[in-house]
C-alpha cells in the first residue's frame, strides 16, 4: 500500500511499512523513513508505485492551468479529490488526484487552503490584486536588472535620475530604484554614493551637501510662505546722533550700530543701537510663525538662509542713509571712560555709515589730531570697549578665526565656485570693539530684565557648560552676572523674543511671555537645539570648503603643528585632523603629504613625512 501525505508543507508519496491508530510508518520515495500522523495522509493507493505515482503527478500538473481550475471550481469549500474527479471526468487514479493536489498547493493566489487537502477559490477581486502584484514584481525585477546594467556602464537611468533625492539622501531600501543601485554597487564593489557620482548624478558636491541639509531641516523648501504685511509702527522720536555700523561686506542683516556724542560737561554718550523688528512682528502672526519655524539665519560659506524675508530685513536693517527704528542703550562716560549712567530708548536712529571690517585697519586706536571724525569716534568706542574688556577680566583665547568668501562666477576644483580663505587673529582692535559693545548691551539688558523679574531667554554658563535658561544666572566664561542675547533680532529668534520683553519693560507693560508659558519654554528648547544644528552644519561646510580650497590650490604637501599625540592642525587653515603616523611634542612642526581628498564625504587622507627640516619619510602609494 502507498500513501500521499503532507510533510513540512510539501506533498510526498511513499510506501506504507506499518500502521497504528494515530500514525503510520512510511518509506518515502527518497528512501527516508517518516512517522506520519494519520490526519496528514491525503490518499491511499495500491498502484502504481509511490515513485511512479509522484513522477506521473508532476507531469500531469505541468499541463494543468490553475486559472482554468479556478474558473471551474465552485464557491464553496471543496476537497482536492472532488475537484480531481470533476476535472478528469472519472474517479481519478492516484497520479491524477495527486496532480490536482499539487496544483492547488502550488497556487495559493488562486486557492485558499482551508485544511489538509481542502480549499476554497479566491474571490475575484483578491485574485486580480494578487496577479497584478506578481506582474508588478516581475516587471520590477526586469527593470532592476536593466537599471543595474546601465549603472554598470556608468550611465544614469532616467528612472533613477527622477529619484535622486531619495537615492542620495533618504534611501528607501524597498524601492526598486534603490535595489538596482545596491545591486550595481555590490557588483562593482563600491558604495552607492560613489556609483552615482561615477554616473554623473552629482555634478556639484556643494549642492549635494546643501540639498541634504535642506531636506533634513527644510523639507518643504527654503522659500518663505505668504506672510501678509508688517504691523504698523508707532511714531518714534528721532535720536540726535549719526550712527555707524561695522560688519563684513556681505552682511545684509545689519542688527547693530554705534554712535558717539560729546557731552557739554565733558565725556561722551556712547550709543549702542539695535534694529527693532519686534515693533512690527506681532507674537503669533504669520511672520512670527516663520521666524519661530526657522529660529535663526543659517550661515555657511558662499550662502545663507535668512530667518526673515528680505523685504522685512530691508525695513529694519540699519542701512546708511536711513533712520530705522531701534532699541538703543546709551552709556554716559566721563573723560576717563568711567560709566556714569545708562538709559534705554525706543527711537529712530539716523545711520550715517556702514563700515566694512575689511576696510578698517588698526590705526583708529590712536588717530592723529586731524583724523576724520569717524576715526575719532572709533577711537572713543575702542577706549570704552577696552575698559569693558579689562573690567570683565576675561582674556581672549589665543586663536585665529578664518573668513570664507566664495566667488560663484569662477571655477574651483573643477566645479562652479572659487573659495578664498583669509585668516584673522581673534582679538584684533575692531573685533574687540564690536564684541565688547555687544557683550555690554546684552549684559545691561539681561540685568534690567532680571531685576524687573521679567523672564527672558538668558545665556548662562557654569562648570564650562553654556545653556539657555528662562532665569538669569552667571555667565562664568564672560565674567558677567547677567547675560542674554538681544543684539541680533533680525538673525535669531531668541533675540526677537527678548526684544519684545525689553519693549514691554521699557513701556512699563506686563511681559508678553511668562515663565509658565508653554510656548515660551518650547521656543527656548527648540532654539537651543536648532541653533546648535545650524552651527554644526556651518562647521561641516567650512570643513568642506577648506578641503575644496586644497584641491583648488593643488596642495599635495603642507606643514602641520602637533597639538597632542596624533592630533595636528594644518598650518594656515581651519583644519584639525589625526595623523596615525604623526609623532612629535606639542607645538612641533611636521611635513604632511596629502594623499586623497573626497568632497562628498567630505574627508581627507594624509600621512606624515616627518619633522620639518628632517629627512622625508617614505609614503606608501
Amino acid at each position: 500500500m502507498n500513501v500521499l501525505f503532507e510533510d513540512d508543507g510539501q506533498l510526498k508519496a511513499g510506501t506504507l511499512i506499518a500502521e497504528n491508530d494515530m500514525s503510520l510508518h512510511v518509506e518515502a520515495v527518497s528512501g527516508k523513513r517518516h512517522k506520519v500522523k494519520t490526519a496528514h495522509v491525503l490518499l491511499r493507493f495500491a498502484s502504481p508505485s509511490a515513485a511512479e505515482a509522484i513522477a506521473r503527478a508532476h507531469e500531469l500538473a505541468r499541463e494543468i492551468d490553475a486559472g482554468f481550475l479556478w474558473e471551474v471550481s465552485g464557491d464553496d469549500e471543496f476537497g482536492f479529490d472532488v475537484l480531481a474527479r470533476d476535472y478528469y471526468g472519472h474517479v481519478p487514479a492516484a497520479p491524477e488526484a495527486a496532480s490536482i493536489a499539487q496544483v492547488l498547493a502550488a497556487h495559493p493566489m488562486y486557492f485558499y487552503r482551508k485544511g489538509r487537502g481542502r480549499y476554497r477559490k479566491a474571490p475575484p477581486d483578491a485574485l486580480k490584486a494578487a496577479l497584478a502584484s506578481v506582474a508588478r514584481k516581475e516587471r520590477e525585477a526586469r527593470d532592476i536588472a536593466a537599471w543595474a546594467a546601465e549603472l554598470a556602464a556608468k550611465r544614469l537611468p532616467d528612472a533613477l535620475a527622477a529619484k535622486l533625492d531619495m537615492l542620495l539622501h533618504r534611501p528607501d531600501r524597498n524601492a526598486p530604484e534603490w535595489r538596482a543601485l545596491a545591486a550595481a554597487s555590490d557588483a562593482a564593489r563600491t558604495s552607492p554614493l560613489a556609483m552615482l557620482a561615477a554616473c554623473g548624478a552629482i555634478p556639484s558636491s556643494f549642492d549635494y551637501h546643501f540639498r541634504r541639509f535642506e531636506l533634513e531641516v527644510f523639507p518643504d523648501g527654503t522659500s518663505f510662505p505668504p506672510w501678509g504685511a508688517l504691523g504698523d509702527i508707532a511714531e518714534l522720536p528721532v535720536a540726535p546722533v549719526a550712527a555707524l555700523s561695522i560688519d563684513e561686506a556681505a552682511t545684509t542683516e545689519i542688527d547693530d550700530a554705534f554712535s558717539v556724542r560729546a557731552l557739554a560737561a565733558g565725556g561722551f554718550e556712547i550709543g549702542i543701537h539695535i534694529a527693532c523688528p519686534a515693533l512690527a512682528i506681532a507674537e503669533g502672526s504669520a511672520l512670527d510663525a516663520i521666524a519661530r519655524r526657522r529660529l535663526s539665519t543659517v550661515y555657511l560659506p558662499g550662502h545663507k538662509l535668512t530667518m526673515l524675508p528680505d523685504e522685512v530685513v530691508g525695513v529694519f536693517t540699519l542701512a546708511a542713509g536711513r533712520s530705522p527704528p531701534a532699541l538703543s542703550l546709551y552709556v554716559e562716560i566721563d573723560p576717563s571712560g568711567a560709566v556714569i549712567g545708562e538709559r534705554t530708548a525706543l527711537e529712530r536712529v539716523p545711520i550715517a555709515a556702514n563700515l566694512r571690517l575689511e576696510a578698517i585697519d588698526g590705526s583708529f586706536t590712536d588717530p592723529a589730531p586731524d583724523a576724520p571724525q569717524v576715526q575719532r569716534e572709533l577711537a572713543t568706542l575702542w577706549r570704552f570697549a577696552s575698559r569693558l574688556y579689562e573690567a570683565r577680566g576675561k582674556a581672549d583665547a589665543d586663536r585665529i578665526d578664518y573668513s570664507f568668501a566664495v566667488d560663484w562666477d569662477a571655477q574651483g576644483a573643477g566645479e562652479r565656485g572659487r573659495v578664498t580663505i583669509v585668516p584673522r587673529p581673534r582679538g584684533s582692535p575692531v573685533d574687540r570693539l564690536v564684541a565688547e559693545l555687544m557683550i555690554h548691551v546684552n549684559h545691561a539688558w539681561g540685568r534690567a530684565l532680571a531685576e524687573a523679574d521679567y523672564p527672558a531667554m538668558f545665556r548662562v554658563q557654569s562648570a564650562g557648560k553654556v545653556k539657555m535658561s528662562t532665569r538669569s544666572g552667571e555667565h562664568q566664561g564672560l565674567g558677567l552676572s547677567h547675560y542674554l542675547w538681544a543684539s541680533s533680532p533680525l538673525r535669531r529668534y531668541c533675540d526677537l523674543v527678548n526684544q519684545r520683553q525689553l519693549i514691554a519693560w521699557l513701556r512699563g507693560e506686563p511681559p508678553p511671555y511668562a515663565v509658565a508659558d508653554g510656548a515660551f519654554q518650547a521656543a527656548l528648547v527648540d532654539f537651543e537645539a536648532t541653533y546648535s544644528q545650524y552651527a554644526e552644519f556651518q562647521d561641516r561646510m567650512e570643513h568642506y570648503w577648506t578641503l575644496r580650497w586644497m584641491l583648488q590650490q593643488g596642495v599635495d604637501e603642507c606643514t602641520a603643528t602637533v597639538l597632542r599625540d596624533t592630533l595636528v592642525r594644518i598650518d594656515g587653515l581651519p583644519l584639525v585632523l589625526r595623523l596615525p603616523d604623526a609623532s612629535g611634542t606639542p607645538g612641533s612642526k611636521l611635513r604632511v603629504a596629502v594623499l586623497r581628498i573626497d568632497l562628498l564625504q567630505p574627508a581627507i587622507e594624509c600621512r606624515s613625512l616627518g619633522p620639518v627640516g628632517g629627512p622625508a619619510a617614505a609614503v606608501a602609494p
